[in-house]
């Protein structure tokens, strides 16, 4: 997802990303206004209110998520709404408790729905002449109306058992809680591309063009939450032991930097651990070691290495730490340790790789006793 957006600003601390299905939205608002008989501007009006309500809905998200004191990191905005990550491990833990997504699953439609009957009173008051009730409600060339109706209609949308929309994920919180992980998302996600199926079909029928968007929407947003999940629910299961790398250099934090680079000559690694002794000080690059030699000439490698990183033990889950490294502006080198002793290590160098082997190795396991199974009921 965020690979098919674009920045649009850092606000409050807050980086803001765009997806690019908006294009598709201005294309599509534009060429009804055409249709319409509007002018392009008022089909690019149109797509100012469609991008205007979901602003409305993720700010309010965002106030909701600062006063549960949830660290809001990055915030993805999708035409259904958006896509938020946390500043630590700790805040994205409470909010995917199934209290703390029911609390943040009504603020963006109560939001939206607020909104757009706080215009539509606005717009009684102020312009009665305009029927809010006339039909097409959504079109460029009423869009005092069309403001109205857009934010009630992305409100209502949200409430739907359908993942990724609000609904959808306190439906998958709840259902998952009661039937199970792994079987409990895999039916969420499903319930929700049935969800945007209807909606798809309704905007055909009606017609409805905007029905018919959300449907699509929301179903290519189903589908991506479905083979996220499921590759979520596998990966979960690895362990920092499954893909560690067991074979590897150390360097002394009291050797000369020209000694260790004759090392690392020797080494496949780009990143060292340090150790004193027997117990681990701190790592240092390959690049670290070059770029220390050509500034100040040989010195120790204690004087160069990095002293602040964190560890992990073999039973942790990689997807656990991985998400506390990424809070922590990520690493170079995780070291794997059994009480005080290094038994492995962990680069990004390594670990695609190491996921590689490991998946083929899983589905030759699999393939294999599936075959066995197959024998045993062939006799």
């Amino acid at each position: 997802m965020r690979g098919w957006s674009f920045p649009i600003g850092r606000y409050l601390g807050v980086d803001v990303r765009i997806h690019t299905f908006f294009l598709l939205l201005l294309g599509a608002s534009v060429s009804f206004a055409s249709v319409d008989g509007a002018t392009v501007g008022r089909g690019f009006g149109l797509w100012l209110l469609l991008v205007l309500a979901v602003a409305v809905r993720e700010v309010a998200r965002a106030i909701a998520a600062a006063w549960y004191d949830l660290d809001v990191r990055s915030v993805l905005l999708l035409p259904i709404g958006g896509l938020t990550s946390y500043a630590s491990p700790e805040a994205s833990d409470r909010a995917a408790t199934p209290e703390m997504q029911k609390r943040m699953a009504v603020i963006g439609p109560i939001a939206n729905l607020g909104f757009g009957l706080l215009l539509g009173a606005m717009v009684l008051v102020i312009a009665p002449q305009v029927s809010l009730f006339e039909r097409p409600w959504i079109t460029p060339t009423h869009l005092l109306r069309a403001a109205v109706w857009v934010n009630l209609l992305l409100g209502v949308i949200n409430l739907l058992p359908a993942a990724p929309l609000d609904g959808g994920r306190v439906f998958r919180g709840a259902f998952a809680k009661s039937h199970g992980g792994a079987k409990g998302l895999k039916t969420a996600a499903g319930v929700g591309q049935v969800v945007s199926l209807g909606l798809i079909v309704a905007g055909i029928l009606l017609p409805n063009m905007w029905l018919l968007m959300m449907g699509v929407f929301v179903l290519i947003g189903a589908r991506m939450e479905d083979q996220g999940l499921l590759l979520q629910t596998d990966v979960d299961a690895v362990r920092m032991r499954d893909v560690m790398l067991m074979e590897f250099t150390t360097l002394s934090a009291s050797a000369t930097l020209e000694d260790a680079l004759q090392h690392s000559i020797h080494s496949l690694q780009d990143v060292f651990p340090v150790v004193r002794g027997a117990n681990l000080v701190g790592a240092v690059s390959r690049q670290g070691i070059v770029e220390a030699l050509q500034s100040g000439g040989n010195g120790y490698v204690q004087g160069v290495m990095t002293r602040s990183f964190q560890t992990a033990q073999p039973n942790d889950s990689l997807v656990k730490t991985l998400k506390r490294l990424v809070a922590g502006q990520g690493a170079q080198l995780v070291p794997v340790l059994e009480g005080d002793r290094i038994v492995g290590i962990i680069t990004p160098q390594n670990l695609a790789h190491s996921m590689t082997m490991l998946n083929q190795s899983r589905r030759m396991k699999e393939r294999a006793a599936s075959e066995s199974e197959s024998n045993r009921n062939d006799g």
